[in-house]
C-alpha cells in the first residue's frame, strides 16, 4: 500500500460523506484558480492545510513533505516567467553578466509568486481529498454525478494496476539484487532496462488474465464495487456553502473592486 493510501485509510475524516469532501475540494479549487489572487490562494492553502492536519490527523511533517513535491517544478517553471536576459536592468533585480543583465521586474516577481501560491493551494485541495477519501468512494461520487462509465472503470483498473505493478517491480528488483544486478553503474542501467521490459510483459499478461476472469464472471461492461453510503450532515453542508460563498465574494471583490 502506498503512503497516500495509508494516510487516507487512517484519516479521521475517512468515514465522513465523500460527496461533501469532493464538493468542498473541487469548488474551492475552482474559486482559487479562477480568482488569480495571492490572498485567496493563501486562505485556501491555510484552510485546507489545517483541515488535513487537524481534522484529518495527517502528521505535519508528512504533509509538508508532500506539499514540497511540486515545488521543484514550480520554481523551474516560474523562473522563466520571472527572469529575463536584457541589456537594460529592470526595477526589482539585476545581475550583470558581461554586457547583459539577468533581471526581473516587480510585476514579474509578484506574478511568479501568484503562480506558485495558486498552484500550491490547488494541490492542497487535492491533497485534502486524497488524504481523506479512498478511491472507491471518489469513483462512487463520480458515478452519482453521471460521469461516463467507461472513464470510471478505466480509473478503477488503473488504480488497481498501480499496486500490481509496484508489487511485481519490487519482486523483480529484489531478485536482481540477490544476483548482484546492481553492483555498479553499468549493471544497474542494464538491470533497470531488463526490469522495465519484464514488467511490461507481465503487465500485459496480467491484464489478459484479468479480462478472462471478468468474462468468466459474466462481465457486462460494468464493474460493481461495494461502497458505504453515509448520510450527509447539514452542519457540514452549511459550513461548505458559507466558506465557499465568502471565498467567492472575497475573490470577486479583490479582482474587480480593488
Amino acid at each position: 500500500m502506498i503512503t497516500i493510501d495509508k494516510l487516507c485509510y487512517n484519516s479521521k475524516l475517512r468515514y465522513e460523506n465523500a460527496g461533501e469532501k469532493f464538493a468542498f475540494s473541487v469548488i474551492t479549487l475552482c474559486i482559487c484558480v479562477m480568482s488569480r489572487s495571492v490572498e485567496v490562494a493563501a486562505i485556501v492553502l491555510a484552510v485546507t492545510g489545517i483541515l488535513t492536519i487537524w481534522k484529518g490527523g495527517v502528521p505535519v511533517l508528512r504533509y509538508l513533505k508532500f506539499l514540497t513535491i511540486p515545488l521543484a517544478f514550480l520554481f523551474l517553471s516560474t523562473a522563466a516567467v520571472m527572469f529575463n536576459v536584457k541589456k537594460t536592468p529592470m526595477d526589482f533585480l539585476a545581475v550583470p553578466v558581461g554586457d547583459w543583465y539577468i533581471t526581473a521586474s516587480h510585476y514579474s516577481f509578484f506574478y511568479a509568486l501568484q503562480l506558485i501560491l495558486t498552484a500550491l493551494a490547488a494541490v492542497s485541495c487535492l491533497y485534502f481529498l486524497a488524504f481523506s477519501t479512498p478511491m472507491p468512494d471518489i469513483l462512487e461520487v463520480l458515478r452519482k454525478l453521471h460521469c461516463p462509465g467507461l472513464l470510471i472503470e478505466l480509473m478503477l483498473l488503473i488504480y488497481r494496476f498501480i499496486f500490481v505493478l509496484m508489487e511485481t517491480a519490487s519482486a523483480i528488483s529484489v531478485s536482481q539484487k540477490c544476483r548482484l544486478g546492481n553492483k555498479d553503474y553499468r549493471t544497474s542501467v542494464k538491470s533497470f532496462g531488463l526490469l522495465g521490459s519484464v514488467l511490461m510483459i507481465r503487465a500485459v499478461k496480467r491484464a489478459n488474465r484479468l479480462y478472462d476472469a471478468m468474462e468468466a464472471r459474466c462481465y457486462d461492461g460494468t464493474i460493481r464495487v461495494l461502497t458505504e453510503n453515509r448520510k450527509p450532515k447539514k452542519k457540514i453542508i452549511a459550513a461548505i456553502i458559507v466558506f465557499d460563498t465568502a471565498l467567492l465574494i472575497f475573490a470577486v471583490w479583490r479582482r474587480f473592486f480593488l
